[in-house]
């Protein structure tokens, strides 16, 4: 049975989220937001429309999750006044509990999630380290990771490149996940990504430590303005890989972008260049790339922007090769983060993408920090 000070604390932590969340403003604020949607030719401009009701339906899912909470909050203190009457059952009024408790926490982390970008549908990109199939193993790995998560999470999630490795795994995969917050919950799985195991590649069954490197942009729409010069752009087309029939192999329907950047804060040039073989259509696969090039200056503004207002929190380690932000040991059966020291034994339950525990962390971690 929970206690008064259990009991308690769900009610202030509801009341903490209606300050947190400014509840009574944004009950204001939707409907004022949804008599914009109503003023005549409003469907004219589609794109501003569609803008105008993602905007609404924004505010309208911060209320309804604080509604839920609230109502499961007072569900327990009900329960907790009928189990001292011995009207319900203890294992009641503790499944009650959980319950409440479950909500309260995934709003709570859903809070966290203020940066600009966070909302957004995101691209992550996985690269394998140096080790050959091992470490292309070891990348297909994380690949299916991240789909499990995506999964269980009611993630629309579509591969636009993939690589496969010269005998197993992949050298490199890019994928796009569309959902709420997608953005916000993964940029935490920026860094490198370590494993360590008795590889069953290695004749001698030796321990092996392989890496892989996670890279995750917001993925932004056509209502965020990104300047491309058309004239520092290039293509080539080529023959995608892999099954798919002859048309496959027959017309050059994959496209290579090639970008020359030059960042306007350091004046320091690159080549950007992005592959993309996710249809059959090349103007389609030219049109994703182009999004994906947007997604990839927009990360590049927005994270420019952070640094200037954060100064980067104190601890908080560079995305960067060789900085590996987690470890995956399978034989002593341990996965850590080295960024906030949540770790968990159930290494098999993170390979099929229970990895909101280390999700969670980090961004505790990082609001933690914002405050200080």
């Amino acid at each position: 049975m929970i206690t008064l000070d259990q009991l308690k604390d769900i009610k202030e932590r509801t009341e903490a989220l209606n300050r947190y969340l400014a509840i009574e403003d944004k009950l204001i604020q939707v409907e004022e937001e949804q008599l914009r949607t109503q003023v005549p030719g409003f469907w004219d401009d589609a794109k501003k429309a569609e803008a105008q009701m993602k905007k609404v339906k924004d505010l309208q899912s911060w209320i309804d999750g604080y509604k839920q909470v609230k109502s499961l909050a007072d569900e327990v203190e009900v329960a907790f006044e009928f189990c001292k009457d011995e009207l319900i059952s203890e294992e009641e009024l503790d499944t009650a509990y959980a319950t409440a408790l479950e909500a309260i926490e995934a709003l709570e982390l859903k809070n966290m999630l203020r940066q600009e970008a966070d909302q957004m549908d995101c691209v992550l990109k996985i690269n394998s380290g140096a080790g050959g199939t091992e470490a292309q193993d070891w990348a297909s790995m994380l690949m299916r990771m991240y789909m499990r998560w995506a999964e269980a999470n009611n993630y629309k999630l579509r591969v636009s490149n993939l690589q496969e490795g010269d005998e197993a795994g992949i050298k490199t995969v890019t994928m796009e996940l569309e959902g709420p917050f997608a953005y916000g919950y993964l940029k935490g799985e920026n860094g490198v990504h370590r494993l360590v195991r008795v590889s069953p590649y290695n004749a001698q069954g030796k321990r092996m430590t392989s890496f892989a490197s996670v890279f995750v942009t917001p993925l932004i729409d056509d209502s965020i303005e990104i300047e491309i010069n058309p004239a520092l752009l290039s293509w080539d087309t080529f023959r995608s890989g892999g099954a798919g029939g002859q048309n496959v192999n027959k017309v050059e329907s994959g496209v290579r972008l090639r970008y020359q950047y030059t960042d306007p804060y350091t004046g320091v040039q690159e080549e950007i260049m992005i592959e993309n073989t996710e249809t059959r259509d090349q103007p389609k696969n030219k049109e994703n790339a182009l999004r994906l090039l947007r997604s990839q200056l927009y990360d590049r503004e927005l994270q420019h922007r952070m640094e200037e207002q954060a100064k980067v929190e104190a601890g908080k380690k560079k995305i960067e090769w060789g900085s590996q932000i987690r470890s995956y040991v399978f034989d002593d059966r341990r996965v850590k983060d080295h960024r906030t020291g949540h770790q968990t034994s159930d290494v098999g339950g993170v390979m099929d993408g229970k990895i909101d525990g280390f999700i969670k962390s980090y961004l505790m971690s990082s609001s933690a920090s914002e405050e200080e």
